[in-house]
Formats: C-alpha cells, structure tokens, sequence
C-alpha cells in the first residue's frame, strides 16, 4: 500500500496480496487468514479472498460456507456484483468474499468463459478503492484459478514448510509465477517468502540455510513455529490472535504481519512509510484534530 504525498498530490494505492504455494499442507490458508486478521487489528481496512475449493479461510474465519447465499464462484462465473458476495467477520476490519465446495467445479467451467483470466482481477477493481490491503488465499494447485489470482494481485507472499521438498516444488511454482508475468500481469512481484512449520531440528536448520542460499533477499526474517494453537484455531473459526493471542504462533504472525506493512513502497521513486486508510480518510475530510478544536 502506498499513501498519499501531499507536495506531488499522489493517491492512495491499495496492497494486492495472494498468498500461493504449489503444495497443500505448509500453513498457506493459516497465513492468510492470520496475516489479514492482524492486518485488520492493526487498524488496515482489510479483505480476504477465498478462492481455494477447500473454502479453508472462509470457515477459518467462522463462516459456515453451507449456509451462505453467494460466493467467489458466483463472481467468476456469473459476473454477481462483487458488492453483494462481501461478507462481515467477527474480526476488527476485516471482510471476506467467501468460498463454497462449488467453487472446486469453477475451474473447468472458466475454460468456456472469455477472458477467463481476468475474472477475479475484474471483480477486485470494483472493490480495490475501499481497502488498504487484499488478501487471497490461492488454490493449492497451479491452475485457471490461481492464475487468475496471481493476474489480479500485485504481489505473492509464498509460506514454505521446512523440509528439503519444499524447494523442489517452489520451482515449478516460479515457472507459473513467470508465466504469468510474462501473459498476464507484468508488475506481478514476490513479495516474500515465509518459512512455516519450524521445529528445532538440525534438519530443519539446513533447510533454512539452503534456502538462504536461494532468495538471500526475499526471504522474511519471522519463521512459524509448528504450534498446537495455530493448528485448533481454524477448528473453531478464529484468527490465531483471537483463539490464543500469547502462544508462539501468534506472536510470529503478528511480528510476520508487521514485516509486511513495513515492506518499503515507491511513490515517484520516493519512499514513504505505511499509515493505516483510517488516518488518510481523516486527512481527506479536511477536518481539524480534537485536539485542535477551541473549545468554550
């Protein structure tokens, strides 16, 4: 996200987010539910975006995707306004456009649609201007829907479990990444890589070092512990920080969530620091502080 410099008169821009791994199972859907969670205690407006057929954030969030009338898979196939999928959570600022089980039949359905790339990235420029970050949880597999996230977003956040098969799969994951640069979306970016699932083992040690090897600049300094919490939150629908907010878990989302707010952004080739939308909307009413109103 990028705030406003007042002396070049630069608007506000928004941060995409999709948070994409190749391989189930290493705490992709955990990141982002908790990254966007913080992200919205941390006073950001926030959206997350379901679109994985396990529907994991939706429920991880306390949305019974039974029950609920639209989805993400309305959107892509139906063009249903964006506006009328959003969802309230129970959680400081933050919304979500949910999934349903039909979305895992979306993917052979937008092979028919034209430009069946572009649906989701269509969708988010309706809503974009309303938030200050946009959370997508990707869809395990590298097909027509992750493509389609990795279209709309401007960055990838990429959680990647400490274990030496992890770097044989990140591989096939970048030729996508660069695929899709190449087609669809030339300023897509990596934003980070995030190691997840950390035990205190010698092999888990090395494997950060290999990995060190590989992205020396990409990768963030937060590692997820292997943590009880982290894994009972999502059973009972709740964010990390709502569930057990002093575990170790916990505290390593929210010291991840602040390395990606504090990710430094140009503007005009400038840099500027990060403020939530909440002081620029103030700023934008044109109003006095309280604290410099006269009072009688």
């Amino acid at each position: 996200m990028e705030i406003i410099d007042f002396d070049n008169h630069v608007s506000l821009n928004h941060r995409i987010i999709a948070v994409c791994s190749q391989k189930g199972g290493v705490g992709k859907s955990t990141t982002a539910i908790n990254v966007a969670a913080y992200l919205g205690q941390y006073g950001y407006k926030t959206i997350l975006i379901d679109i994985d057929p396990q529907c994991n954030s939706t429920s991880g969030v306390g949305i019974n995707y039974d029950s609920i009338g639209y989805s993400i898979c309305d959107i892509l196939i139906s063009n249903k306004d964006t506006n009328k999928v959003i969802l309230e959570t129970h959680f400081r600022n933050l919304k979500i456009l949910p999934a349903k089980w039909e979305l895992s039949n979306a993917e052979s359905e937008l092979y028919s649609l034209s430009g069946k790339e572009f649906r989701l990235k269509e969708a988010i420029e309706k809503i974009e201007n309303n938030y200050d970050f946009i959370i997508i949880d990707c869809s395990a597999s590298l097909g027509l829907l992750t493509i389609n996230a990795l279209a709309a977003c401007k960055e990838i956040l990429i959680p990647m479990q400490c274990e030496f098969y992890a770097l044989e799969g990140i591989a096939r994951l970048l030729e996508t990444i660069n695929f899709v640069k190449s087609r669809f979306n030339s300023s897509l970016d990596i934003t980070g890589i995030v190691l997840t699932m950390y035990t205190r083992t010698r092999l888990s040690n090395q494997v950060i070092k290999e990995i060190n090897k590989y992205f020396p600049d990409k990768l963030f300094k937060t590692i997820i512990p292997k943590n009880v919490s982290l894994a009972e939150a999502p059973t009972v629908g709740k964010p990390i920080l709502a569930y057990d907010p002093f575990c170790r878990g916990a505290l390593a989302y929210s010291d991840l969530t602040k390395e990606i707010i504090e990710n430094k952004v140009r503007i005009i080739k400038k840099e500027f620091s990060i403020l939530p939308r909440k002081f620029i909307d103030f700023w934008e009413t044109g109003a006095p502080p309280r604290h410099a109103v006269k009072r009688y």
